[in-house]
């Protein structure tokens, strides 16, 4: 019972702290910490959080020289659009995965960090979406929580502070994050479950799938 007293009342502490610091954050830049992702020349919002992990706004067709340049294997596109009207290496493999920070769940964020994992086999990857702050912002965090082993309260603060823009969207990271289960969430990832619940619609189409190949023994 206490327990479920206590998240209500952390939440609306985190966004509290939130809100307070985007105020002070208009009034001076914040000192960026040397673990946060950092900056990669000067355009698209690009920044480098790995060795083999970026993550930027949504490029051009003149940022391929660049991708070629930091030997990016896969682009993870966040937007509902496709990369294929700008992106026409061949040797840049393009993955889409569309969702909604306000409509965030589970599964969304299952097949981002396992999109990555998968990817990064192959050379590095960068992840973008069309600013480079709140989807791209929410999966960073994530990938910082889950695969990095972050804190949410340091992951939070690189994905609102870190400076790849400020967004309405934040808020809705924020509250995604504040209720996820990261030990539920690194089980999932590390068993290839495609959510942390069974009951999630990802989980029962796989037991259609699943119950539709079985032989019939009649």
């Amino acid at each position: 019972m206490l327990k479920n007293q206590l998240l209500p009342a952390l939440y609306i502490a985190c966004m509290a702290l939130f809100t307070i610091s985007h105020a002070q954050a208009d009034d001076a830049a914040p000192i960026r910490s040397p673990e946060w992702a950092q900056p990669v020349g000067n355009q698209y919002n690009l920044y480098q959080m790995s060795p083999t992990l970026y993550r930027s706004a949504l490029p051009d067709s003149s940022a391929v020289p660049v991708l070629e340049k930091l030997k990016i294997g896969t682009v993870i596109n966040f937007l509902p659009e496709s990369d294929a009207n700008w992106l026409k290496s061949p040797g840049i493999k393009q993955v889409q995965l569309a969702y909604r920070t306000n409509h965030v769940d589970d599964s969304d964020v299952l097949a981002a960090l396992r999109a990555i994992q998968d990817a990064q086999a192959d050379g590095a990857v960068l992840m973008h979406c069309k600013h480079g702050s709140d989807r791209t912002g929410l999966m960073a965090a994530m990938y910082r929580v889950v695969v990095q082993g972050w804190s949410k309260e340091d992951a939070l603060n690189e994905m609102t502070l870190g400076g790849f823009g400020t967004s309405n969207g934040f808020k809705d990271g924020v509250r995604y994050m504040m209720q996820a289960n990261v030990d539920k969430l690194r089980t999932a990832l590390a068993n290839g479950d495609c959510s942390t619940s069974a009951f999630a619609l990802c989980s029962m189409k796989s037991w259609i799938n699943t119950g539709s190949k079985e032989p019939n023994t009649l």
